[in-house]
């Protein structure tokens, strides 16, 4: 049976776990290990991991690799979050990671360590015909999930994790001074005020994972009908007392671990705040967390039952909900997607690209134009913008650099290594960006006026020569003229020639100038 290992390396601990899997709904846990290394003490004050937290980082990696060489893993995936994701350093880290023990480590976004916790937590909560709100309590960043009937509708990361809030508010030695209870609070206040989607959202469950919610729940026990949870009435007289508590009396009178008992306190102020904010009486606690979506998608994949087309699905509606909120012209980039998919499909002899890149294409071109929202005339600039500082859950960071450059060169210039967003690629994605840029060039083109006049796009391919040929949509009203459509693809091709090494023809276009950058 195939054995699978999962290593979260946090920012005020570090976990492994590994599971043997004879199915996808069946699995045995055959390790797990913690090591208390808090790389987060050190960056959320100096912005720098400190060296002998990276020592003992990597000491901790080097464990991880033994127990895991000894259990026989075949897969394993290993991410780090909030704090490596911020070092300034961190580049030490992940090089001696990988040269010392042999581990990858793949620091992720919080948007995808949101998405991971929302893996494990479908496997363990019902959460089909149910509006809930997942709330991941991490040492350096809170991720909060809206879900309606399983599907994402809203996410933020943000910077108020438990390590981060003890640094920066409060004193490692003493209770809760009234002073500081007063900064605190209205910190966490004005970071959730960036989760815009919590008023109003009335939700049917609220879901919180990670270490110091599953402490909690401990302490304010709540039976709902999901298992087990936290009573958010007891939840804030545990706050009270706690506050009022030094670190040291915490943990003789909780039974805590050390580095539990002074990071507990923004944990339940933070938890009790978003509660509060949503109405909810009760949290369910289900007992996962960031490793769990991580085996459980490691599993998934192995056993072929993850849902790539729910997946994809998912993501395009994050899309299309990004879209509106900047107001773009839902029907053109519906029907610019489907053109651009089409001439994908036509010329997959030209650009050997796979499902991946052809996915990617599409929500380039769903939002493509969003940019228009700030102004005209740079908008394919202000695209790039707005999708590089934009949550998309389910895409890698540099899947979602592809998007965002693919859009950026649907207009005016071509892909130059004089644009920083360009250069900062690898040179494979780069080319990449290249071939999917010169189709949704081709496609928005023949869609200039946002009529849709043109129905398709046929691809004739030979020898040094891509033709093709617009059909119009006899159900636009109006003039079926194609024209304009015709003049602006052969200017637009340009990219197309350059990218492919073939001459563009357009039918219906002879006579007009040749295929040249186009303003």
């Amino acid at each position: 049976m195939p054995r699978f290992a999962a290593i979260d390396v946090g920012s005020n601990a570090m976990r492994l776990r590994v599971i043997e899997a004879l199915s996808p709904d069946q699995v045995r846990e055959v390790a797990a290990e913690r090591a208390p290394v808090r790389l987060g003490h050190d960056v959320f004050l100096t912005g720098r991991l400190a060296p002998s937290a990276a020592l003992e980082a990597v000491d901790a990696l080097k464990m991880f690799r033994d127990v895991m060489k000894e259990a026989g893993v075949d897969a394993y995936r290993a991410v780090a979050t909030s704090a490596v994701r911020e070092a300034q350093n961190a580049d030490l880290l992940i090089e001696r990671a990988e040269r010392e023990a042999g581990i990858k480590l793949d620091v992720i976004e919080g948007v995808e360590e949101a998405r991971l916790v929302l893996v494990a937590v479908r496997h363990a909560v019902q959460l089909k015909g149910r509006r809930a709100l997942l709330i991941d309590i991490g040492g350096g960043s809170v991720e909060l999930t809206l879900l309606t009937d399983q599907a994402p509708h809203a996410s933020v990361s943000l910077p108020m994790g438990t390590v981060r809030l003890h640094e920066a508010f409060l004193d490692p030695e003493s209770a809760v001074s009234v002073e500081r209870r007063a900064l605190l609070t209205e910190y966490i206040e004005r970071s959730l005020g960036e989760a815009e989607f919590l008023r109003g959202s009335r939700p049917d469950v609220v879901v919180a994972t990670g270490g110091n919610a599953e402490a909690i729940a401990a302490l304010c026990p709540f039976a709902t009908d999901d298992g087990n949870g936290i009573d958010t009435a007891a939840m804030r007289v545990l706050r009270e007392e706690m506050a009022a508590l030094t670190p040291r009396a915490r943990r003789e009178r909780y039974g805590l671990r050390g580095d539990r008992a002074d990071v507990i306190v923004p944990a339940l102020f933070v938890l009790s705040q978003v509660a509060d904010a949503v109405g909810a009486s009760s949290v369910v606690t289900p007992g996962v967390g960031l490793k769990d979506g991580i085996l459980a998608e490691l599993v998934d994949r192995a056993f072929r039952v993850w849902d790539v087309p729910g997946e994809a699905a998912e993501v395009e509606a994050q899309a299309l909900a990004l879209g509106r909120k900047y107001r773009f012209d839902e029907a053109h980039a519906r029907h610019v997607a489907a053109m651009a998919l089409s001439l994908f499909d036509q010329c997959s002899d030209l650009h050997h690209l796979g499902p991946e890149e052809r996915s990617l294409l599409k929500l380039a071109a769903l939002l493509h134009d969003a940019g228009d929202f700030v102004g005209f005339d740079a908008h394919h600039k202000h695209t790039y913008y707005i999708i590089t500082h934009s949550d998309l859950m389910g895409l890698t960071p540099e899947q979602k650099e592809v998007v965002a450059n693919v859009s950026r060169y649907h207009r005016k210039s071509l892909p130059d290594l004089s644009h920083p967003g360009f250069r900062k690629l690898d040179r494979r994605l780069r080319t990449v960006v290249r071939k999917l840029a010169a189709l949704l060039r081709v496609a928005d083109a023949f869609d200039r006026e946002h009529q849709g006049k043109v129905l398709d796009v046929a691809v004739r391919i030979t020898p040094g020569r891509i033709a093709l040929r617009a059909t119009p949509d006899p159900r636009t009203p109006g003039d079926h003229d194609l024209s304009l459509e015709r003049w602006t693809a052969l200017r637009k091709a340009d990219l197309m020639e350059e990218v492919f090494a073939c001459e563009v023809k357009v039918d219906g276009a002879e006579g007009m100038a040749p295929a040249k950058s186009f303003q």
